[in-house]
């Protein structure tokens, strides 16, 4: 797994939201803070 560093910046993403329109992580970039939560699933 890669390290995550302070004041890295996160490489952009492309993802559907809950309506199936497109995100882009870059839209935000400059605008807001982001936090990113990845549930992990375990089975």
């Amino acid at each position: 797994m890669a390290r995550v560093s302070i004041q890295q910046t996160a490489p952009d993403f492309q993802l559907a939201d809950f309506k199936g329109k497109t995100f882009t992580l870059s839209a935000l970039r400059g605008e807001k803070n982001v936090l990113l939560v990845f549930n992990r699933t375990f089975t």
